[in-house]
């Protein structure tokens, strides 16, 4: 009986995998005596069946370093590590990135462990990398600081985090993805806004949530910790969201001069700011070591052109990557990728239709929908899905000359019935109208 506790309150995480032939997140199950990984769905009817590693210390380290050590075609697979209680959620939301267009995706970039194809030959490598892992993984704070009396009169419990999937990336340190809806009571007076929440210790030592409102615009005319920005960095945190330099600010207590970088949260407008010296920068990118020159470029906060770079989909491309304070993690600047790339990336966005119409914004075409889009009929297209996972629906046409696809959420075929409806009554009234006058 006790056993059984003890077992259930070791935290875990589960293994995930994307099978490079396949393009499809599966769990790992373990593996078979031959060799050869046996995975199975992300569903609730499996989850006695997901491979669970305990995540504290070097045990994961050691585990994962034997595993992949005993595993056929190692370079077949990519392996991430989520926490359990996450595990089916996540899973799912990788697919929806998978099936959209686009050659990266955060969550990927965030769960996955990395320099994996390099194991067999050096194991240490994979114990330090996957210690790394472990220390952007593992908790950073302990869910019995929380003080969830005050948090009460925030509306928050709990039982509202874990139902809203927060709890955990709170406990790990992460900021909400989403604005999430908070009702502060004062007493006297209750206000409602939205925002995104994070938890941090105070000057006491308490763990509190931070609450960040949304702002209209970022505020750069006013300085920061001591900075005031320049045009050139107005410009650069405006346009790519990134300050794109190391700047000396000044800590508000102990006016100690940090060097850092800033980037502006796209969710809030708020500023962001990161030290040097805990940028979290990974050693490889999409299949790409990179070399001391490259890191030192991304640590000066500047963006750093990368080619050759392999897509979860198994594609080549090339692109800017650039260190997002906001973030804590680098991202991807798709609007500043060479000319040709960005052609390119322009054109794909605009139609999103492949090139032999078999697919639209990632969704298959049946062949009779081929057909239509070539006779120059509207097609109508259900469960497409946009950035943040949602379903639309609406009709699709295509331009042969122009090779261009357009979208729209009203049926264009109807649209011009109506028109070509309403100039044939039009022109029917203008005789009788004609003959009036003439009587």
């Amino acid at each position: 009986m006790s056993t059984e506790t003890t077992e259930r309150q070791v935290e875990h995480d589960v293994l995930l995998v994307n099978d490079k032939t396949k393009n499809k997140i599966q769990v790992v199950k373990g593996l078979g005596k031959d060799g050869k990984l046996e995975t199975v769905s992300p569903t609730k009817k499996n989850q006695n069946q997901f491979l669970k590693v305990d995540r504290h210390g070097d045990f994961f380290s050691n585990f994962f370093s034997n595993f992949f050590s005993q595993l056929k075609n190692p370079t077949q697979f990519t392996f991430f590590r989520v926490p359990e209680l996450l595990t089916i959620k996540m899973a799912n939301q990788m697919q929806k990135e998978l099936n959209q267009s686009g050659p990266t995706h955060e969550l990927f970039l965030k769960h996955q462990i990395t320099e994996i194809g390099n194991a067999p030959k050096n194991e240490n490598k994979v114990a330090e990398s996957t210690k790394q892992q472990e220390q952007y993984s593992s908790n950073k704070f302990d869910i019995k600081d929380i003080d969830w009396d005050s948090l009460s009169r925030l509306g928050l419990s709990k039982e509202k985090l874990q139902e809203m999937d927060l709890l955990e990336p709170l406990l790990q340190g992460y900021k909400t993805k989403d604005l999430v809806a908070v009702n502060l009571d004062l007493g006297s007076a209750v206000f409602s806004l939205d925002a995104r929440l994070s938890l941090q210790k105070n000057e006491e030592g308490k763990v509190v949530m931070a609450l960040e409102g949304v702002k209209k615009y970022p505020n750069l005319n006013v300085p920061l910790y001591g900075h005031e920005f320049s045009k050139q960095d107005k410009h650069n945190l405006l346009k790519t969201g990134n300050m794109g330099r190391v700047v000396e600010l000044t800590h508000p207590t102990t006016k100690e001069k940090i060097p850092s970088v800033v980037s502006v949260d796209r969710l809030t407008n708020n500023l962001v700011v990161t030290r040097v010296e805990k940028m979290q920068l990974p050693q490889e990118v999409k299949g790409i070591v990179l070399s001391e020159e490259q890191l030192q470029t991304l640590k000066e906060g500047k963006p750093l052109l990368v080619e050759g770079m392999t897509s979860a989909k198994g594609n080549l491309f090339n692109a800017e990557i650039q260190f997002n304070a906001a973030k804590g993690h680098i991202e991807f600047l798709f609007d500043n990728t060479n000319k040709q790339s960005q052609a390119k990336n322009q054109t794909q966005n605009q139609s999103q239709l492949s090139d032999d119409l078999r697919t639209f914004r990632g969704k298959e075409l049946t062949e009779k929908q081929q057909g239509d889009l070539l006779e120059g009929k509207a097609i109508y297209i259900k469960d497409l899905l946009d950035k943040r996972g949602n379903t639309y629906q609406g009709y699709v046409t295509y331009n042969k000359e122009t090779k261009q696809a357009d979208f729209s959420f009203q049926n264009p075929n109807k649209q011009e019935q109506s028109k070509a409806q309403s100039q044939s009554e039009k022109q029917a009234d203008e005789p009788k109208k004609s003959k009036g006058r003439k009587m």
